[in-house]
């Protein structure tokens, strides 16, 4: 009797068990759907804030077509181990979207027409093996206007920018409309008559690249309005604007309103006037600023000297026939003077920049000052003046003094700011006046340069059958472009950071090789200082020798020689003993994790269980 009790016992414990696991499996799959934990170091598998308000926010419904060839790489396991992460992200943004946003995952089998299809879009092949069969990983994204992003290669170093880029073309889909960029210029970056040639003057090509990407209204220099339906205000050497248009910009930003603005200690490409006037041309280059609205923001510009950089410094050429000279106000950024954890700069090589001014951060602002571009430690302020009637670049490295500092040459502006204008200037209504930033804050980017967008320091032009053919060489008109996306995005778009990396190091796995290797380096080191040392004895005992056979090895030679063989196996043996330990140690560590996973932490669970249930049933003992 007591036996079939305990069967039946038995049976219907299981039988609870199956019953709690089906219950469980229901509720799981019906009220926690859709509920994960992200417990990777960075975060790999959580959204940000910002991609999920756009997602939130869509307005129009998007499609994506992740193009991956499975066969083909699968002799590549890092490169799908990449590729998985990757999709589980698209995944999680389609899971967020509320249905908004589809994705569908194509293989492009070789030869099939899912392969000419991804060559259509113009995604990119790479040939894997000896057969020369082509891998794709690429992104196609549409919207019901027949609209078209693509992602031509997902490549694995650009992982820390995935989200943002995904992000963006979904804001870009669901958001169609043309964006209006106004546009406040003193300088010539249209197309016109040029006075100086007699001939007209095309337009820079900073200025075609936007007029072809966004709506550009011009807006005049020394006008008092400014429209109120703008996404995005760019102002180029701003200089003599009137106080009323001055105050309208400050408002604007306060408001919420996105502004890119280039300003110079020494701009170039500002002739001054009629260039056929010789005064004119001698008062060509000058400077600008925003006065009063940098106080406000918290920024600081001097708008009477230029950064020289020793570092940096690019060759020109004074006279034919002379070999070129540096010029510290000419110099060339590579990416370790660009901001790599923001992603409008963290992917460039190179930014060209002509007497440029620099920017920095006031005591006690409330504002964030964040540099994008910066000059090397070997830069130093020079005097504008002298870079006007510089006649010898040569000239300006004879005093040049470095001062080890870091000079921020391009910076973002963010955070709460007050107005430059304790009240609006006379004929504005008091109405809509704004103290002080809204809840957003501003979203400000400074240039101190206006030269940057010159066409001479980023683009050669070449004819090729009757066609002007443009090509880059620098990295300014990608800059440029970056940023002015970047702002008119939403604020959500902006705010997306950089992730780290999925693939992460086994710090001490590399510390424990590390330290091996530091053994091996100085056992090799006393092999090396053994070999030379014997070595030379034996050349004094060759030396000492007075018959003519020297090729006969004498008896004191002999055992010299063989003690250095012996020492030679016996460090061998000690390298080889050092391998040993580093393995052994790696794999001490390894079954140390294995048993922290597999068998510590299920009975630390076990015991955190049961400590529960045992506190659980003395409360119900006590109660009762």
């Amino acid at each position: 009797m007591e036996q079939r009790n305990r069967s039946a016992f038995s049976a219907g414990i299981l039988v609870l068990l199956a019953i709690l696991f089906v219950t469980l499996t229901i509720l799981s799959s019906v009220f926690l759907k859709g509920l994960r934990f992200d417990l990777t170091e960075n975060n790999l598998y959580t959204l940000s804030d910002g991609t999920l308000n756009i997602l939130e926010n869509m307005d129009e419904p998007v499609n994506l077509y992740l193009y991956f060839s499975e066969d083909v790489s699968r002799e590549l396991p890092q490169f799908r181990s990449y590729a998985r992460w990757a999709g589980e992200m698209l995944d999680e943004f389609a899971d967020r979207s509320g249905g908004k946003l589809r994705l569908k995952r194509v293989d492009p089998v070789p030869f099939s027409p899912q392969e000419d299809e991804a060559a259509q879009y113009g995604l990119q092949g790479v040939p894997v093996g000896t057969a020369g069969d082509m891998l794709y990983f690429g992104l196609v994204g549409t919207n019901s206007l027949d609209d078209l992003q693509v992602m031509p290669f997902l490549q694995p170093e650009k992982e820390k920018f995935l989200e943002y880029d995904l992000a963006k073309i979904i804001s870009s889909l669901s958001h169609p409309e043309q964006k209006k960029v106004g546009l406040i210029s003193g300088l010539d970056l249209q197309p016109g008559f040029d006075p100086a040639t007699q001939t007209m003057r095309e337009a820079w090509v900073i200025y075609q690249q936007f007029s072809q990407l966004f709506d550009i209204q011009d807006i005049a220099a020394d006008g008092d309005e400014l429209p109120g339906d703008l996404d995005l205000l760019v102002m180029v050497h701003p200089k003599d604007l009137s106080e009323k248009l001055l105050y309208q910009v400050d408002q604007m930003v306060l408001r919420g309103g996105r502004l890119l603005v280039f300003m110079d200690p020494l701009a170039e490409a500002d002739m001054g006037g009629d260039p056929s006037d010789p005064m004119a041309r001698m008062n060509a280059g000058g400077s600008s600023s925003l006065g009063p609205l940098l106080d406000a923001w918290g920024v600081a510009f001097d708008s009477d000297r230029v950064i020289g950089d020793l570092a940096y410094a690019l060759q020109v050429s004074i006279a034919q026939g002379q070999p070129p000279v540096r010029h510290l106000g000419i110099f060339s950024v590579d990416a370790d003077g660009m901001n790599d954890s923001d992603v409008a700069s963290a992917d460039l090589q190179s930014v060209n920049f002509s007497s440029a001014g620099w920017l920095a951060p006031l005591e006690d602002s409330s504002t964030v000052f964040e540099p994008l571009v910066e000059s090397s430690e070997n830069a130093a302020p020079i005097d504008a003046v002298r870079l006007r009637f510089l006649s010898n670049p040569a000239d300006l490295i004879k005093d040049f003094q470095p001062t080890g500092d870091r000079f921020t040459l391009v910076a973002r502006i963010t955070g709460e700011a007050p107005s430059a204008y304790p009240e609006p200037p006379a004929d504005l209504p008091l109405v809509s006046h704004m103290a002080e930033s809204g809840d957003k804050g501003i979203n400000v980017v400074l240039f101190a340069d206006t030269d940057i967008l010159t066409d001479r320091l980023w683009v050669q032009k070449q004819n090729f059958l009757g066609q002007v053919i443009t090509n880059s060489f620098a990295d300014n008109g990608t800059l440029v472009a970056n940023l002015a996306d970047q702002l008119l995005g939403s604020s959500d778009l902006i705010g997306i950071r950089t992730r780290a990396n999925s693939v992460q190091p086994f710090s001490v796995v590399d510390e424990l090789r590390l330290s091996a290797e530091a053994q091996f380096r100085d056992t090799e080191e006393r092999l090396q200082a053994e070999l030379q040392e014997t070595e030379r004895k034996l050349t004094e005992m060759q030396s000492a020798r007075q018959d003519n056979e020297l090729t006969v090895l004498t008896s004191g030679q002999e055992q010299e020689v063989q003690r250095f063989i012996d020492r030679k196996l016996q460090i061998r043996a000690e390298l080889r003993q050092v391998q040993h330990d580093l393995s052994r140690d790696i794999e001490a560590l390894g079954m140390r994790l294995k048993f922290i996973n597999i068998v510590l932490v299920p009975i630390l669970i076990i015991v955190a269980a049961a400590w529960f249930r045992h506190r659980q049933r003395r409360r119900y003992e006590r109660e009762g």
